[in-house]
């Protein structure tokens, strides 16, 4: 079992390991993988501006600000309150952000139409369709599930199927944040890495999502793809760190897969967060990334309530 130190620089480093994939990602995202390897050889490794975003150095897109709504409705004091996630929701896209995905604009529309929680995602699945709606618009934010619960499976389980659902209610998509965050609990507790899968997998109902997690030790770069399904930045995330050897190099290598690339290398940086900590978060990106101090803060609040 990891101790309070480690455990808190652990967590620190899934919130801000979230947020730098996702300002490493954003100014490419879209672009193929091979025109990504011409204009960055060596690698995306500084925050860039620009892409179809227009975003500028370490700004944050829609993953990360879904992610802090969550992590301040779980870090309230009380059980978790889906009717405030709800309302976080409705009120950021009225914000007008630069991008929503497809399932969550449908799913939010629900929302502020005046649909309960529990069915705003399932009439999103229905009018989308299955085959749309397994989207990774639920992944790229669950991580702050597993810092507040990474102590209590049970309540870790049915956080991530609800926090997924009210967007993202196809089965992949639930049963993915669920594995992620199990992950991510693991991590935090100290656990070893090599029993990272078989913790991720543990209760995983849902056959392709076990099948996903469970290839990326045999998957090379060149299997993986970066389009928005939700097993595909799964893949990514559990493959970056079992074939990369550092915090940075795993979320480079997932931007250098192309596509959904902010989305992906998010992910993958809160898994990676989780396992190498916040220390081990490049200084130029931790101290460019926005909203560093809340995203701590966040974490610190999250591990607070766990305790608590």
């Amino acid at each position: 079992m990891t101790n309070v130190s480690e455990l808190t620089d652990r967590a620190r480093g899934v919130m801000v390991g979230l947020a730098c994939g996702d300002a490493l990602g954003a100014p490419v995202e879209f672009k193929s993988r091979e025109e990504i390897r011409r204009l960055f050889p060596d690698g995306v490794r500084e925050f860039g501006r620009g892409g179809w975003m227009n975003v500028e150095p370490g700004e944050l897109t829609d993953d990360s600000r879904m992610a802090i709504d969550l992590a301040e409705v779980l870090g309230a004091d009380g059980p978790l309150d889906m009717t405030e996630l709800a309302r976080r929701f409705v009120a950021w896209v009225e914000e007008g952000p630069k991008d929503v995905g497809n399932t969550t604009a449908a799913a939010i529309s629900n929302l502020r139409s005046g649909g309960a929680w529990q069915e705003a995602g399932e009439r999103a699945l229905a009018a989308i369709g299955e085959r749309g709606a397994a989207s990774n618009g639920s992944l790229m934010r669950a991580a702050p599930v597993a810092i507040r619960y990474w102590n209590d499976p049970a309540a870790l389980r049915a956080a991530s199927l609800d926090t997924s659902r009210i967007t993202h209610a196809e089965p992949r998509c639930q049963w993915a944040c669920v594995a992620l965050n199990q992950a991510i609990a693991h991590a935090l507790r100290g656990g070893p890495a090599d029993d990272l899968v078989d913790a991720a997998l543990t209760g995983v109902e849902v056959g392709a999502v076990i099948d996903a997690v469970r290839r990326t030790d045999d998957l090379d770069s060149a299997d993986l793809r970066g389009s928005g399904y939700v097993l595909n930045a799964l893949q990514i995330a559990f493959w970056a760190v079992h074939h990369q050897s550092s915090f940075e190099e795993c979320v480079v290598a997932a931007v250098m897969i192309g596509d959904d690339t902010d989305t992906n290398a998010a992910v993958t940086g809160a898994l990676a967060g989780a396992l190498y900590g916040y220390d081990a978060i490049p200084a130029r990106w931790a101290s460019a990334v926005q909203s560093h101090d809340r995203l701590v803060g966040l974490a610190d609040r999250l591990l607070a309530q766990s305790i608590n």
